[in-house]
């Protein structure tokens, strides 16, 4: 059963969310495949990718790009429900819903607030399916993430 994550983001932006679920994703020996439609959004991505941490980077690529195979984390701007990289999460990181999305195992929504009406119908038609497990996250104000309404 695919499980998606609602990220209402409402005090970082997803480049800078991005790096930490990746992060976890990458600990657990799984792959990503994170979508982004504006291409100056999956720039700011692989920036935020490279400098998440000071003294290493997240390994990843771009979509199309000759070693996208090997790729643990690949952008892209559509969404490949078989992508290169055999990824079994993804990350919509422009807050964007997709066909084909139920497809991985696990798919993190990130949206702003606008996309909050798009979130709440999408949340209203997945709740209603017995095959999708939704969760919701919220920030405070110190950046943490819990869980709940």
């Amino acid at each position: 059963m695919p499980r998606v994550d609602f990220y209402r983001l409402t005090r970082d932006p997803a480049e800078k969310v991005l790096p930490a679920l990746a992060t976890r994703i990458l600990a657990n020996g799984d792959r990503l495949l994170v979508v982004a439609a504006p291409a100056m959004q999956r720039q700011a991505i692989d920036v935020a990718l490279w400098s998440h941490q000071p003294s290493s980077f997240l390994p990843h690529g771009h979509a199309a790009s000759a070693d996208e195979e090997i790729e643990p984390i690949l952008i892209a701007g559509t969404l490949d429900p078989s992508p290169p990289n055999r990824a079994t999460y993804l990350a919509l990181a422009d807050g964007e819903w997709r066909d084909g999305a139920l497809g991985f195992e696990r798919i993190f929504l990130l949206f702003d607030n606008s996309r909050i009406d798009d979130a709440r119908a999408l949340w209203r038609t997945l709740a209603a399916r017995e095959d999708v497990d939704n969760r919701f996250w919220k920030q405070d104000e110190n950046g943490r993430w819990s869980e709940g309404p």
